[in-house]
Formats: structure tokens, sequence, C-alpha cells
């Protein structure tokens, strides 16, 4: 009977009756990503077509600068305007600044990649991303259901509305908001980043989405980072459906005003709230719920388009600008004829 030698590389037995014990895939994975350092990441480009990369820097672009000007005029004219000093304006410009906050974490990397033909994201730029992208959204949605909280108010109770909404109830709801969603977002960010990554560095989208940081991790950590996904979408629901109940008491309410005028202008202003509420909401969780694909398909690039560009271009049309106190003090500021009464009435 041969006798048993001992492998100097291999660290077992091997003869007639030792198992050739060898290292499991995960074992292997699990190595290998301990001994490699992730220092950057490389974003999904639009295009290997330098004329196509142009143009989406060209569309990026005009996007990017009608939400700067939109939200910087909305901020500026409540600012400016002492008429305007009250709780649904104080909201209003909140909700400019967050936006402003939001399309600027995600756009000028985007086009600075696409300008300079490249991918790369730093290690430390992706959690920053990361961070502020989750701690917007997050305050501008709660923040949202606020401003439908403030409207239930007026048009339902509108003999208590100013000891309700006060001065300093006004700033303790937007101080709340974005303290708790600061504390959400560092946890969120730090347990994203505590993860290892065994995938490589690919990151399929245009800025560091989280559903797309998970398809780099290791598999003992993604379920875990997936209760974290459900506990964001379970408290962003449950603002929808908070939003949703105070609309129908609104609504409700609306109805029963004699003014057919009245109610028309109620319903014209709710219900366009509720389909920019609708969309961000709906595109936001299908790409945080929906089953990671191995590989990048354009609707996952639509769907984050939609969740995260759109909104910051769209808000300040929607909340603001058909508002005639608001395109009053914008005539006011700067004069423009585009703010006329009957020349704005042809844009919206």
């Amino acid at each position: 009977m041969r006798p048993a030698h001992h492998h100097p590389a291999m660290g077992v037995q091997l003869g007639s009756g030792a198992i050739n014990q060898r290292p499991s895939h995960n074992e292997l994975r699990k190595k290998i990503s301990n001994q490699t350092t992730v220092t950057e990441f490389l974003l999904l480009g639009f295009s290997d077509v330098r004329e196509l990369q142009i143009l989406h820097f060209m569309v990026f672009l005009v996007l990017y600068l009608a939400a700067l000007t939109g939200n910087l005029l909305i901020i500026i004219a409540i600012a400016l305007d002492y008429h305007l000093h009250t709780p649904m304006y104080f909201f209003l410009m909140s909700l400019s600044i967050l936006d402003l906050g939001s399309i600027s974490v995600t756009i000028p990397k985007s086009m600075a990649n696409s300008l300079l033909n490249t991918r790369s994201i730093s290690y430390s730029g992706c959690v920053t991303q990361v961070f502020f992208f989750i701690f917007f959204t997050e305050t501008d949605f709660v923040l949202l259901t606020i401003m439908a909280y403030d409207r239930y108010v007026a048009i339902c109770k509108p003999l208590h509305y100013e000891t309700i909404m006060n001065r300093r109830a006004c700033v303790q709801m937007a101080a709340s908001a974005w303290i708790s969603v600061i504390l959400y977002s560092s946890l969120y960010t730090g347990y994203t980043f505590s993860i290892t990554f065994c995938g490589g560095n690919m990151v399929d989208q245009f800025f560091c989405e989280i559903p797309q940081l998970l398809k780099l991790a290791c598999s003992n950590s993604y379920f875990s980072e997936v209760g974290v996904i459900a506990f964001g979408v379970c408290l962003t629901l449950s603002c929808f459906v908070f939003i949703i109940v105070t609309y129908v008491q609104i609504l409700t309410t609306v109805l029963r005003i004699p003014s057919e005028q009245g109610r028309h202008k109620t319903f014209s202003t709710c219900l366009p709230h509720l389909i920019v509420i609708s969309i961000f909401l709906s595109t936001a969780v299908f790409a945080y719920m929906k089953p990671i694909s191995s590989s990048p398909s354009a609707l996952d690039l639509v769907v984050a388009v939609l969740y995260s560009v759109l909104p910051p271009v769209m808000n300040p049309i929607i909340y603001s600008m058909r508002n005639k106190e608001i395109k009053a003090s914008l005539r006011k500021l700067t004069g423009w004829r585009l703010f006329n009464k009957n020349k704005m009435s042809a844009f919206l």
C-alpha cells in the first residue's frame, strides 16, 4: 500500500484514502474579493459612438439648465416677495432647493463622462452620490407629503389654518423631515458600502444606483440589503398612501363647493400633483424592487431617468408656474414678457 504524501501547496494529504479538498467557488470568490480593493466604479455609457455621446451631453445639458432655471426662479421669487412668505410657499421653496440638489447629484457627472469619453467615478464619489441622492429624493417625497397636509388644512379646515400651520410648526415639520432623512441616508449609505464587492466594479447605470451596486455584492450581504431597500420602499409607500387619503379628503370637500370655477381650479391643481407623484413613485419602486438583471437594459435606463431627472424638471411647472402669485412675483422680478398673463396661458 502506497504511503500518503503531503502536498505543500494544498496543505492536505493526497493518497488513496484521502479526500481531495478543494476550496469551493464561493470560497474562491470571497478570497479574491478580499484581496481586491475597489477604488473606482465604471458607470454605464449611453453609447460608444462619439456623436451619440455628444448628443447625450446636449440633451442632459438642456434638461439640467431647465431644472436650474425653473427652480432658481422659484427660490428667488419667494425669497424676495414678502407676500409669498406663507407656509405653502415656504414648502415650495424648500422643494425647489431639494430638486436642485437632486438633479445636481447625478446629471453633471454623467455629462462630464460623455464629454470626456470616460466612465469612471471614484469610490468616494460613488459614496457621495448614493448618500445625497437618497437624501434629496427621500426628503423631496416627505416634503410633498407635508405639502399635501398643508393643502388639506387650508381647504378642509380653513378656520384653523393659521393656528395649525403657524411659522413654528412649518419649521419643525421641515426640520424633522431633513434630520430624519439625513439619519436614514447615513445608515443606508454606510450599510451599502460596508458590503464586500465580489462582482467587479461595473455599475450598469449612469449614476451609482443602489440596485445596480447590489449586483456587485456578495450573496451573504444581498438579502440584508434587500431588507433595507424594502424598509425604504415601505416608508415611501406610507407617504404615498397618506397623500392619496389627503387628496381624497380635499376632493370630497371641493365637490361640495357650489362654485364650478372653484371646483375646476382645485381639480386642475390636485391632478397634476398626483400625476407627478405617481410617476416618481411607480418608477422608483419598479427600479428598486424588480429582480436585478445580469445585463443592462434600455428599460432600466428609461426608468432611472423618469424618477431621477424628470421630477426636478417638471416640479417648477406643476407646483409653481401654474400659480398666479408666483407668476405675478416673477413678472415684477424679471419684467419678462414670458410671464405676461396672456402669454403664459399659451404655455400652461
